[in-house]
Order: C-alpha cells, then sequence, then structure tokens
C-alpha cells in the first residue's frame, strides 16, 4: 500500500523548508531532517532519492516504495505534528526492502521517545 495524502508532504517549497528549519538527524542509510508543527495533525513525510543513489529508476523506486511501507506500517506510533524528509544516503542502495523498513522502524521509535526538541 502507499502512502496516504494526508502523511505526505507534497510541496517543494515546503520541503526546503523543512530543510532549511529542522534539526538533522543521521541514521546508518539516510538523514532525517524533522521540524516540529503548532498543531496536532497527522506527521507528514516526504522522501528524497538523489540519482547519485542509483542512476536507475527502478532502484529508486523501489527504496521509495520501502520507505512508503515502512512509514505506513508505523503511523500508529508516530507522534503527532512533525514534517519529516528523508534523505537518503548511497549505502541505500545496497540494501534489501525489509532492511530499509526495519531502520525507517527503529528511527519511529526513536523518534517518539527522545524527540530532538
Amino acid at each position: 500500500m502507499i502512502l496516504a495524502n494526508e502523511h505526505r508532504i507534497k510541496s517543494s517549497k515546503r520541503i526546503e523548508q523543512v530543510k532549511k528549519e529542522g534539526k538533522l538527524l543521521q541514521s546508518e542509510n539516510f538523514g532525517t531532517v524533522v521540524l516540529k508543527r503548532d498543531d496536532k495533525e497527522p506527521s507528514q513525510f516526504a522522501f528524497v532519492i538523489s540519482t547519485k543513489v542509483s542512476k536507475l529508476a527502478v532502484h529508486r523506486n523501489r527504496i521509495s516504495r520501502a520507505f512508503n511501507e515502512g512509514v505506513r506500517r508505523n503511523l500508529s506510533i508516530t507522534p503527532m505534528g512533525w514534517d519529516v524528509v528523508i534523505l537518503t544516503k548511497k549505502s541505500i542502495a545496497s540494501k534489501s526492502t525489509e532492511e530499509i523498513m526495519r531502520e525507517v522502524e527503529r528511527f519511529i521509535a526513536d523518534l517518539k521517545k527522545t524527540p530532538p526538541f
């Protein structure tokens, strides 16, 4: 399944704002920029998968689907009111879909336990 529209950052302007004003957190295979909003709406996510990760759209799309599914599976434990932009590293290309989803799950659990602000 795909992540519902209410959980996506759709505007590239908003993505840039989050990247500029948010706090950067590093994971093994991706970095995340998180920005706390002043509301209790569902958290929203965006995934940035550069051609530096892979020149092939097939690989970038697989990675994107893995992030989508990893976030979707963990929405119940995701804190409300955050904007999250996930910036992939080159090392993610060698990871399986399951490994990516587990790393996303660990990130969301850590975000809930110790918010960056």
